[in-house]
This record gives C-alpha cells, sequence and structure tokens, in this order.
C-alpha cells in the first residue's frame, strides 16, 4: 500500500500547487472569483463542463450497476452526451451571451427579483445535497481501499476540497478540472485496455457476461429500457442545460469559445459512456463475487467493484491514481458547487439586502467573504455526506437517480423552459416548483409502480423494474404535468401588471448577441496556456517516477506511456503560450 499512498500524497500536492499557481488571478475581482471574469479557453470551459456531470459516483454507484446489469447503466451517460450536442447546437454560446457572473443574476433578468431569491436558497439547499452525496460515494470508495473509518475519510476529503475551492475561485476550479480529467482519462484508458484484454476483446465481453449484456437480470419487460432512455434523454437536458447550470459555460471567453466547450464535453462525455464501464462489466466476468468483498460496506458492497479490478487486475501503484481519479471526479463537482453557491449569496441575497437598507460595500469585502462561505458551504456538504452514509439501506445508483428525478427536475423546470416560453407571470416559476415538488410526492407514496401494473394488468415488477417504472413515471408526470403547467400559465400573463417586462426584454436580445473577446484576451491566454502546460509536466513526470514501482515489464510500459502523453499535452500547452515576435 505505500506505493498508493504516495501516489495520493502527490497528487494532493499537484492539486493545491494549481489552487497556488491560480490564486493571483482569482483575487482582483468577485467577477474573477466567481467566473475567472468570462476570460477563459474552451479546453478548459469543456473540461469543467465535462468534470460537472462525472464525480466519484461513477466509479462507484455507477460502476455497481454496470457490474449487476451490464449496458443499461450507459443510457444516463448517452443522455448528457445528447445534452452537450444539444449545448452546442443552442444553449452553450446563448448561456455565456446572458452576461452576467453567477446564474441567479441570469434568473433576475428573466423572472425578476422575487424569483431570483427563492430560486437562490433553493440552489443552494440541492447543491448541498448533490455535493453531500458526491462525497459519501468517494467516502465509500476509499475507505475500503484504505481500510479506514468512512466519517473520518469524508471529513478529511472535505476540508482539502473545501480548502483548495476557498482559495483561488473559479480559476482554480476550472485550471483543477482540466488536469483532473487528464486523469480521469488516463486511468479510465489503461484499466479499460487491460480488462479487453483479460477477458479476451469486446465480443467475449459481450457474450460472456453473466446476466445478459444488453437486458441485464431482473428485467421482463424490454420496453422499460427504451423508455428509461427516452425519459433520461429529457431529465438530463433538464438538469444540464438550464439557467442553474449555465455557469459552466459564463467562464468561456467568448461566444465562440463556449459553443467549442460543450463539443468538446460531448465528445469526451460520448467516449467516456462505454470506456468507464469496461473494468466493471469485465469484473462480472473475471471476478464474479466482487461484491462480497467489502461485507462491511452492507448494500453499497457493489459499489467497489471497480476497486476489485483494480487491486486484481493492474499493476502496483494503480490503485493510487484510482483513487486520485476519484479525488478529481468529485473535487471538481464539489468545488465548483463551493464556488457557485458562494457567488449566489454574495450576489443575489447579500448584495440585494444591503441595497434595501441603503447600504453598499466594496467588492474587495465581498471577495473576502466569498472565501468564508465557500468554508461554510464547504462544511455543511461534510454534514451532508456524513448523513448520507447512515443510509445504509439505499445503492448510491438508486440514491442520486431519486434525488434527481425528485427535488432536482422540478426545480430547473422552469430554468429551461422559460428560455422558449417568454411571457409568464412573476409566479410562475416558484408555484411550478411547489407543483412539481408535489407531483414527485405523489408518484412516490401514491402511484408507485406496483399500482401502475395493476391498472394496466401486468404482473408484480421485480426490484429493477419498479425502480426504472417510478423514473418513467415520475419524469413523464414532470415532463408533461409540471412543464405543461409551466407553459399554461402565459395565458395568466398580464403585459401591463409586469414590471419587469424592459429587463426580460433585453435579456432576450442580449440572449441573441454574441460576445466577442476584448484586445486584453491575449495575455489571460498565455497564462492560462503557460500555467496549466507547467502543472500537466508536473503530473506526467509524476506517473513517470511509477515507471520506478516493482511491477512487471507490462505494467512499467503502461505507466510510460501514460507519462509520455501527460509530457505531450503539457509541452505543447507551454509551446502554444509563447509570445510570437511580430516580424
Amino acid at each position: 500500500m505505500i506505493f498508493e499512498y504516495l501516489v495520493i500524497a502527490g497528487y494532493f500536492m499537484l492539486v493545491m500547487g494549481i489552487g497556488l499557481t491560480f490564486r493571483g488571478m482569482a483575487r482582483q475581482s468577485t467577477s474573477d472569483y466567481f467566473r475567472g471574469g468570462g476570460r477563459m479557453l474552451w479546453w478548459m470551459v469543456g473540461s469543467t463542463a465535462f468534470m460537472a456531470q462525472f464525480s466519484a459516483w461513477t466509479f462507484t454507484g455507477a460502476a455497481g450497476k454496470a457490474f449487476t446489469d451490464g449496458f443499461a447503466v450507459c443510457l444516463v451517460f448517452f443522455a448528457n452526451t445528447f445534452s452537450y450536442f444539444c449545448g452546442w447546437a443552442y444553449f452553450s454560446a446563448r448561456f455565456r451571451q446572458m452576461r452576467v457572473d453567477t446564474p441567479t443574476e441570469a434568473i433576475k433578468r428573466r423572472f425578476g427579483p422575487s424569483n431570483e431569491l427563492f430560486f437562490s436558497w433553493a440552489l443552494i439547499i440541492f447543491s448541498l445535497i448533490n455535493a453531500g452525496i458526491w462525497l459519501n460515494a468517494l467516502g465509500v470508495f476509499a475507505s475500503a481501499v484504505f481500510d479506514a473509518d468512512i466519517t473520518l475519510t469524508i471529513v478529511v476529503t472535505g476540508v482539502t476540497v473545501l480548502f483548495v475551492s476557498a482559495i483561488s475561485g473559479a480559476w482554480g476550479v476550472v485550471a483543477s478540472d482540466f488536469v483532473q480529467t487528464l486523469v480521469v482519462a488516463v486511468v479510465s484508458l489503461a484499466c479499460a485496455l487491460v480488462a479487453l484484454v483479460m477477458v479476451g476483446g469486446p465480443v467475449n465481453l459481450v457474450n460472456e457476461f453473466p446476466s445478459g449484456f444488453i437486458m441485464g437480470p431482473d428485467m421482463n419487460y424490454g420496453l422499460l429500457l427504451v423508455g428509461t432512455f427516452i425519459f433520461f434523454l429529457v431529465k438530463q437536458l433538464v438538469t444540464i442545460m438550464n439557467l442553474n447550470d449555465s455557469f459552466r459555460f459564463l467562464t468561456a471567453k467568448d461566444s465562440i469559445n463556449a459553443r467549442k466547450a460543450a463539443l468538446l464535453a460531448m465528445c469526451m462525455m460520448g467516449v467516456g459512456s462505454i470506456v468507464w464501464f469496461i473494468p466493471p462489466w469485465a469484473s462480472a466476468i473475471l471476478y464474479p463475487d466482487a461484491a462480497s468483498a467489502y461485507p462491511e460496506l452492507g448494500n453499497k458492497a457493489g459499489d467497489a467493484v471497480y476497486l476489485v479490478f483494480a487491486r486484481n487486475a493492474m499493476p502496483l501503484g494503480t490503485v493510487g491514481l484510482l483513487l486520485a481519479g476519484l479525488f478529481a471526479a468529485s473535487m471538481s463537482s464539489m468545488d465548483s458547487a463551493l464556488n457557485k453557491n458562494a457567488g449566489i449569496f454574495v450576489r443575489s441575497v447579500y448584495q440585494p439586502f444591503l441595497a434595501k437598507r441603503g447600504r453598499q460595500t466594496d467588492d474587495k469585502k465581498l471577495l473576502r467573504l466569498s472565501m468564508l462561505l465557500s468554508l461554510i458551504s464547504g462544511i455543511l456538504v461534510i454534514f451532508m455526506a456524513l448523513f448520507f452514509k447512515s443510509l445504509k439501506e439505499l445503492s448510491l445508483f438508486d440514491l442520486m437517480m431519486s434525488v434527481s428525478a425528485m427535488i432536482q427536475v422540478p426545480l430547473l423546470i422552469p430554468l429551461i423552459v422559460g428560455l422558449f416560453v417568454k411571457k409568464t407571470p412573476q409566479w410562475a416559476p416558484w408555484v411550478t416548483v411547489l407543483l412539481g415538488l408535489c407531483i414527485s410526492w405523489f408518484m412516490k407514496d401514491v402511484l408507485t409502480p406496483q399500482v401502475f401494473a395493476s391498472w394496466i394488468g401486468l404482473e408484480e415488477f421485480t426490484r429493477r423494474e419498479a425502480t426504472d417504472m417510478n423514473l418513467i413515471l415520475t419524469l413523464g408526470a414532470h415532463l408533461f404535468i409540471t412543464a405543461g403547467f409551466f407553459c399554461l400559465t402565459s395565458l395568466f400573463y398580464k403585459e401591463e401588471q409586469d414590471d419587469t417586462k424592459a429587463e426580460r426584454d433585453e435579456f432576450f436580445v442580449d440572449l441573441e448577441t454574441p460576445v466577442i473577446a476584448d484586445e486584453s484576451q491575449d495575455d489571460y491566454d498565455r497564462q492560462q496556456r503557460n500555467k496549466l502546460g507547467i502543472m500537466v509536466m508536473i503530473m506526467g513526470t509524476g506517473v513517470l517516477l511509477m515507471t520506478l514501482i516493482p511491477n512487471p515489464i507490462w505494467g512499467k510500459l503502461m505507466f510510460l506511456c501514460c507519462a509520455a502523453v501527460l509530457s505531450l499535452i503539457g509541452w505543447l500547452l507551454k509551446r502554444s503560450a509563447r509570445i510570437i515576435p511580430v516580424a
């Protein structure tokens, strides 16, 4: 285990180095702290957009689902890929063109100040819940690796994340996302290639999967998979391309870079949708008892299947690199949430509160307050993760899907539909959310899958079918009833009573007006390329040192190839930062 500890220690030093390197760029103004002043290049923005939908849950809860159910888990991630395609085609450039620093400022421009306050509190609370799930997922996995107490693992990891987020703001968050994307890519590709070799190729992987690769076990109705996928497409579009999640594209330096960022995220998500799950699929063939390797995790034991594969099939040091990838994924999701929450509170809660009392404060004081709020948010996330740890009866996959379908979807429906249905009364968004939450409760406790099955004359659903059916029913109800209600509120719109009309009209004009980077952007571009080039080359050197670990020749060659790829990327970035003299 000594090699695994050294790899993790090296990774944490790298992440802290990134935070310190970009600290100066984040301390010039609150705009720099919240969104990098809207100065970031597409490959940085695309990385943070990609990592926003990636967390330790992918390597734990989703991997456990892949181990038992086969291909079905990919449906969620294919839906993510579709959402980023829609982002490239329509949403990403328009989000950048909203010309705001925080997502709730965009909500204010579209729906007015009362909705800004409502959604500020609602989004802060929900993001804390989501981040708690991510941190809990990481705690489950990391505690199994180090044979440590889950509570201690959650606390130590959470403290590290909040420290990095607080000191470097959006610049550090997005820069670390780029480096962490490379870590995830290296780990995923290495594990996937070894897994394919061990099972004899992709054909054998599909044919020898123990419970049917496409359908998986406990699935009698194939149409459920089709229905689940269709509703996942809508659900993920709602939960990724909305005014709240626009924050990832607010950092882009112009409209063109925002679109390129969405395209990059789409490509990475599309490839990753398959690559991430090859090791769990192979483990179902190679290590069918993998889910029983960590009985201390209770019903969540299957979520550690990636660890079983890495320990049994990969060279020494890979578990440490895998843990680095897990830390990367969760830290990315968490630090983005903490940074966004700080921006929402300062711009949409604290500043309006001061304005109502005729008071103002300078930007430097607000910047210090933002750092303090990041710390406080991080502490709350730790407590949330500890609460989810106590829910032994829920798998991480079911927990994530339930929270997303029941709370996230109704909360975000007005924030995407409102981009197309323009004339709605000011009460429409928050009333729609309350209606959506009532519908979520109704679908969970009244119109259950078993009740629905009895209505249409089907036999009782299996546990897996009931879970999928519940998602279909809940998402269908939100799509037709919740979203339909919001659209119908336009019938009650009265222009003469709309005191936010001027600001709303200006918002939609800006939405269609491209943002073009100014002349000072070149210096920011060079700084990004130079700083990240150095960090990636350092990471490549670290992976190169892993060739010294006593492994078989193929293991040393694997680390050598990974180091070469990382070093090349770092060198190209640093080289592109050079100032070319004008002849």
